[in-house]
């Protein structure tokens, strides 16, 4: 059976590891590699190689760093399809979801390539007599990045590329569920110019995990995952001095007007909830229907339900796969078994199903609850599956109060053809990211992306702005230049003259 190494210095990782995982094809339920899953040593070596490389890459012009970042770029682009594939045979999303996963992560890639603007200081001439202040903005060292299963194209992308342009050496540590993608793109990487060690593959579960968190070489961290694993990450993170930007779980509303268009609202709902069988921190899972929009919602909603082609991802027309894991899709399942036992009305249930012929992989059909109500469980949990909540509400006001009082903020919509309503609902709601009239509002790469609340700890969002911001740091500079006539020793304070 094929092993997935590490990748260290540019080239797969020889010694055999001590421990191994396996990887599935989540549609037919069969293993189809093993992982090597690494030991504190393993860790070690991959983090010592990304330290011996930083002091060379910090000292690459900028434009060379960036050069190589263009090359990158296009072999990305141009190996789109041997990156998607990989990706749903391991994870199970559909090819064309899985294109449009790789090409997300491209635009935070070209985003990096205009470090050498993105990393410019401040002039400040004469603030005194004969005295300059200026700033600088100078790579941290050797930095780390824990991703999660559901995207393990993109979410990378979103961390390595700016951490790289910006002179870091960077070891990743993906999601040993689905792994394969972030070694492809390693190796594009290393093919596109990048020296060795500059950007280094660990994979591993907890034990890797907690070494990177540990490790004194390592001076900060980027995490994308469940809320419980984000909360511990930036604790412990910190807890040994170093800076950590979390993302974690969400549990994403879109509040659906009377006079909003309903047929947008439907192909929004389904399309939102459904895509890569729910498996998004984007995802919408509960839909706030507003006086009667409920009761013209919910048909049209059932109506593309039906006709949702759920097939092996790589199936022609395919436009929803299987979840990521057996336990993962029991654990779906056994929500639909808690919301009817706590009186909400399952208007379609896809418990049981599976395509023909793949009776073995890990599926769950298109689901929808009626009349979820906050205080149960299916509502306070974040599922991540195809599960989709409808909550009714009598005012737009209750219903904006009900995302508010939700501990998490990651991702909010509304859809409406009031001008108004939308401008009080992007003003007073409190989350982080907010779509109007569009369900799944993630910035383009040269915006950043981030929650509120529980859906994010930490000080700095990811990629765009605040991801220079996070694999930087400013140092300011006060020069004067002493001119031939020196004054003498003068023990008062520095005042401006």
């Amino acid at each position: 059976m094929d092993l997935i190494r590490h990748w260290i210095d540019n080239q797969e990782y020889d010694a055999l590891p001590e421990r191994r995982g396996e990887v599935y094809n989540p549609a037919t339920g069969l293993v189809r590699a093993e992982v090597a899953l690494a030991s504190v040593s393993e860790v070690d070596a991959g983090v010592a190689s990304a330290a011996d490389a930083f002091p060379g890459w910090r000292d690459t012009p900028v434009t060379r760093r960036a050069k190589i970042m263009f090359k990158f770029r296009d072999l990305v682009e141009a190996h789109m399809d041997d990156l998607a594939k990989l990706l749903t045979a391991e994870h199970g999303k559909t090819l064309d979801d899985a294109r449009g996963e790789v090409t997300r992560g491209l635009e935070v890639i070209e985003f990096a390539t205009g470090m050498p603007h993105l990393i410019k200081g401040d002039f400040s001439e004469q603030v005194s007599s004969g005295v300059d202040t200026y700033t600088i903005r100078q790579p941290l060292g050797v930095v780390a990045g824990i991703t999660p299963f559901n995207f393990p194209a993109m979410v990378p992308m979103w961390m390595y590329p700016i951490a790289i342009a910006a002179g870091n050496a960077f070891v990743l540590k993906p999601s040993e569920k689905d792994p394969s993608v972030a070694l492809l793109a390693a190796e594009l990487f290393a093919e596109a110019g990048l020296p060795p060690g500059v950007l280094n593959v660990i994979h591993g579960d907890k034990v890797a995990v907690d070494r990177l968190l540990e490790h004194p070489d390592v001076k900060a961290i980027s995490f994308v995952g469940s809320t419980p694993v984000a909360q511990y990450v930036y604790s412990t993170g910190t807890a040994n001095g170093k800076r950590v930007q979390a993302l974690a779980g969400a549990k994403n509303h879109m509040i659906v007007l009377p006079d909003a268009d309903m047929e947008l609202a439907a192909d929004a709902a389904v399309s939102a909830a459904y895509g890569s069988a729910g498996e998004r921190c984007m995802a919408i899972s509960v839909v706030v229907a507003v006086g009667d929009a409920g009761d013209k919602l919910i048909p049209m909603i059932q109506e593309r339900m039906e006709k949702l082609s759920i097939a092996p991802g790589d199936s022609p027309g395919a436009e929803m796969g299987p979840l990521i894991t057996r336990d993962h899709r029991d654990k779906v399942a056994g929500y639909v078994d808690t919301g009817l036992e706590e009186g909400a009305t399952l208007v379609a249930d896809g418990r049981g199903f599976s395509p023909e012929g793949f009776e073995d992989g890990f599926w769950i059909g298109a689901t929808l609850f009626d009349d979820v109500t906050p205080d149960m469980k299916i509502y306070q949990d974040e599922i991540f599956g195809p599960v989709l909540s409808v909550v009714r509400s009598d005012s737009f006001e209750d219903a904006i109060k009900v995302i508010n009082d939700n501990p998490w903020g990651n991702g909010t919509a509304v859809f409406t053809n009031d001008g108004g309503a939308a401008r009080k609902f992007q003003n007073e709601i409190e989350v982080g990211m907010v779509g109007v009239n569009l369900p799944i509002p993630v910035p383009l790469g040269f915006y950043s992306f981030g929650g509120w609340k529980a859906s994010n700890f930490g000080d700095h969002d990811i990629y765009g702005p605040d991801g220079v911001s996070f694999y930087t740091r400013q140092k300011v500079v006060i020069s004067r230049w002493p001119d031939p006539i020196h004054r003498g020793v003068d023990l008062g304070f520095p005042t401006n003259k």
